[in-house]
């Protein structure tokens, strides 16, 4: 048997187990390609239980891509905070003004066009337009590339933009033509539930198991082969909880770079002088809690003050309720969030 049967034979096998069972997850419960948009974007990175109940949230305030065009930024932010890596908030509102501004606002749901969207990918691209538009085109993620690399005993490496452009042209090959979108979601269940990384594949439960090389060898645990992590720096800030008359100090980050504007808690950097860094007179300071947070290349490794001042300063002021319900803060500073709503 080639790797192309083999192939066309486990996919054959793999969408059949996906219609006979798979999680109930509310962006399957359509094939409009606005909320199956919306929740790819929230997928990158995020686990699904954690998207869900923000995916319902955005779905209920936003229904429709004019919708999101026209939603002011902060509001937007709001309702993405706690999610993370903002710049898909923000490169879904500007597809979706370029949506209304270009194709009156129908959400397209071809490969080609797709891919002119801000914030959309090769693997956005594909998921939408497969299960949305019903176009035959692969959707290859970490995932799928872990499948497929135990599937033939390939240890290639998945980083490689290359390793990722040969999965798509094998796919594409292999793919049935009459439900694209249903096989991509195939591969992603599997991925998720059965084909599991870091640790040992539910080899016992897989659909695909009889086709699988690596199973076959008894090398599935050792695939797909890794790269070594690459050591991330480490930053010792302060966070301060600043307030003046009942109300706390933010401000906004420079707009380019880490969390770039987006409000924050002043902070600094350990061992600077805090009257120094905040630009007012403080007093009262009180020690909170560390926290840490981790960003793809960086750590941020925390300790907190809470003090008090009369000065303005260059802040903005906002009381705990604006915070609460108005205020988008990233989730580097949840810890210190928490503590200033004390919850």
């Amino acid at each position: 048997m080639t790797e192309s049967e083999q192939l066309k034979l486990a996919l054959e096998a793999l969408c059949v187990w996906y219609w006979n069972g798979h999680r109930d997850l509310p962006w399957r419960r359509t094939k409009e390609p606005y909320p199956v948009w919306v929740s790819e974007i929230m997928l990158q990175q995020t686990r699904v239980q954690a998207v869900i109940p923000y995916y319902e949230r955005f779905m209920r305030a936003l229904p429709t891509v004019q919708a999101l065009a026209e939603v002011p930024e902060e509001q937007l932010l709001k309702l993405w905070e706690g999610l993370g890596y903002y710049t898909r908030a923000r490169s879904l509102q500007k597809a979706a003004r370029m949506v209304c501004e270009q194709y009156k606002g129908e959400m397209p749901c071809t490969y080609d066009v797709l891919l002119t969207l801000p914030g959309i990918g090769p693997y956005t691209a594909g998921a939408v337009a497969s299960i949305a538009g019903g176009q035959k085109c692969p959707a290859v993620d970490g995932n799928v590339l872990r499948v497929l690399s135990r599937l033939f005993a390939r240890e290639w490496d998945i980083k490689a933009q290359a390793v990722k452009r040969q999965a798509e042209r094998e796919l594409l090959e292999a793919m049935p033509e009459a439900y694209p979108g249903d096989c991509n979601q195939a591969l992603m269940e599997l991925g998720a539930m059965v084909c599991l990384p870091n640790g040992e594949p539910l080899c016992g439960s897989c659909p695909v198991a009889v086709y699988c090389t690596a199973r076959e060898r008894g090398i599935q645990k050792l695939l797909p082969v890794k790269a070594s992590k690459k050591i991330r720096s480490v930053e010792r800030r302060v966070v301060c909880l600043l307030w003046k008359d009942g109300r706390l100090a933010l401000r906004k980050r420079p707009e380019k770079g880490l969390l770039a504007n987006l409000w924050e808690f002043p902070n600094f950097l350990e061992g600077e002088d805090i009257q120094d860094q905040l630009g007012v007179a403080v007093r009262d300071v009180t020690p909170l809690r560390a926290a840490k947070h981790i960003f793809t290349h960086l750590e941020w490794h925390m300790t907190g003050v809470e003090a008090q001042t009369n000065d303005s300063g260059y802040f903005t002021w906002v009381s705990p309720e604006q915070l609460e319900h108005e205020i988008a803060l990233p989730s580097a500073f949840r810890a210190y969030r928490s503590i200033a709503l004390r919850k």
